[in-house]
């Protein structure tokens, strides 16, 4: 049993990924599987989640994001920030409005902050990462003076959103 921070409440994960035992109606597949197989995903039945590589690009997945769930970005080590952009690109550019999700080694206690910033509203911790902590790292502050992601908001912001 996986357990996530999903809105900033810590709850049993719900999704499993292709290959997991106990696959249930939500599923993730990477790209890569989407891919190779788009009248198996385009006729699942239940919630589709796909997850991206560092290298994918999001805007390849712009006529399918209405049908998406939920879209993961995988982080492999805290130093690799194409996560990010990614997560902007979906939210901002893509318009993005299912569950987007930060995953992999690379999601640590200290970087919750700006993966929600940036548009991530669920976070599935590297192994080792106490959840609480991340959870209250997640009000660590609440002034921010850049503008978020779209629908990102804190209790105030410096500089409003263009």
């Amino acid at each position: 049993m996986r357990h996530i921070l999903r809105r900033r409440e810590l709850v049993v994960d719900d999704w499993t990924y292709l290959g997991e035992e106990n696959a249930g109606d939500a599923l993730i597949v990477t790209l890569g599987e989407l891919r190779a197989d788009e009248a198996r995903w385009h006729a699942w039945a239940g919630r589709l989640g796909v997850r991206l590589a560092p290298a994918d690009a999001p805007e390849g997945l712009a006529a399918e994001l209405a049908g998406l769930a939920l879209i993961a970005v995988e982080f492999p080590n805290p130093g690799d920030g194409r996560g990010y952009t990614q997560a902007r690109l979906l939210r901002g550019r893509l318009g993005f409005r299912g569950e987007l999700r930060a995953v992999g080694a690379g999601v640590k206690q200290d970087q919750v902050f700006l993966l929600t910033r940036c548009g991530f509203d669920a976070l599935e911790l590297a192994p080792g990462e106490d959840p609480e902590a991340a959870r209250r790292a997640l009000g660590r502050y609440t002034v921010g003076y850049q503008p978020g992601a779209p629908g990102v908001a804190l209790q105030r912001q410096r500089f409003p959103a263009p």
